[in-house]
């Protein structure tokens, strides 16, 4: 195998599906969402148990503002509510978190708390969990060229100093490392914006089990599959040069 990563160092999973379960058992759509968000420790545990040492999850894109008020709402609820209880908890697994995305479009009481979660797990270093929040694609590549723009303006770089690996420092620092393994469950097929910097080259998994059902099991099962990918990165395997 050419392969020079056998096992995925970074992994990413679009959390797709609560509403749609929720509305299979005869609920409201926010039921989904709260067996989703149960659902994150479990995932995020026996992530760290297999050895992945960066979790970045989708929960909530720039474009889901767009869901009804009532169910943005129910989210963010559920977003202070999941920081305070949950998250915090996996201080004891050796889980550092991070939030990314444009929090600056949160609520004041929801920023403080994402503060208090990232300070407390900080000195972690164990699993890096990143859980995108108000987070898009498109949004944090024009931040990083924006960031990095101003840098220049400001005569602190070249421009003959920008290259692939300079620029990607400017993107969400926990976040920016290379994709490995790209998960989204639901049954859809396609990245919605998410982390396209960073999966260029990513092995795309799209399982139609929806995010509530989303076992150990089904984790273990995707990168089982991971596992078996010739990745050549635009080279030839050795049978073929």
């Amino acid at each position: 195998m050419s392969d020079k990563k056998a096992f995925p160092e970074h992994v990413a999973i679009i959390l797709d599906g609560n509403g749609r379960w929720a509305e299979k058992r005869g609920r409201e759509r926010t039921f989904g969402h709260q067996a989703g968000a149960a659902n994150v420790k479990t995932i995020v545990r026996a992530a760290g148990h297999m050895g992945i040492k960066v979790l970045t999850l989708y929960a909530f894109s720039t474009e889901n503002w767009k869901r009804p008020a009532l169910e943005v709402r129910f989210l963010m609820r559920l977003f202070k509510n999941y920081l305070i209880s949950q998250l915090r908890e996996l201080v004891v697994d050796n889980v550092q978190v991070h939030i990314i995305g444009d929090v600056s479009a949160l609520t004041e009481s929801l920023q403080k708390e994402i503060d208090a979660c990232e300070r407390e797990t900080a000195a972690n270093d164990g699993m890096v969990l990143n859980v995108a929040i108000n987070y898009g694609g498109r949004r944090e590549i024009v931040r990083a060229a924006s960031l990095m723009a101003e840098i220049v303006k400001k005569g602190e770089m070249d421009i003959s100093e920008i290259t692939e690996e300079s620029f990607g420092s400017f993107l969400y620092p926990s976040a920016s490392s290379d994709v490995d393994l790209l998960i989204r469950t639901g049954g859809e097929s396609r990245i919605s914006n998410f982390l396209l910097w960073q999966t260029s080259y990513s092995e795309l998994y799209f399982t139609p089990v929806l995010w509530p059902d989303f076992t150990e099991t089904e984790l273990r099962k995707a990168v089982t599959w991971y596992t078996t990918r010739d990745r050549r990165f635009g080279g030839l395997n050795e049978e073929e040069s």
